[in-house]
């Protein structure tokens, strides 16, 4: 098992390699369909797709840390996450090639 990344410019050359259709275009439904997923994580708070999973953000509130190096004690500032869950048949896909 590799551990490269696979990047947005290599999401749009393997769509263009499939389809045909002009890479600039690909590029350009690539980026609208981003940004309909960052939209709705940020307006919905959730984002589902079905055989693949879930993106759910949340407000964590602000909360007592430390840091490692120092041990000095400091508050972290609230914040939203961004978590993805894995669906159940991708899961079992995953795990099938193990």
């Amino acid at each position: 098992m590799s551990n490269k990344t696979l990047t947005k410019a290599e999401i749009v050359e393997k769509i263009y390699e499939k389809t045909g259709f002009n890479r600039s275009d690909v590029k350009e439904y690539v980026e609208s369909l981003l940004s309909i997923m960052k939209n709705a994580i940020k307006e919905d708070r959730a984002l589902l797709i079905s055989g693949f999973g879930k993106f759910e953000s949340y407000y964590k509130k602000a909360r007592k840390g430390r840091n490692p190096q120092t041990d000095e004690t400091i508050t972290l500032p609230p914040r939203n996450v961004c978590v993805f869950r894995i669906s159940r048949k991708f899961r079992a896909e995953l795990n099938e090639q193990e």
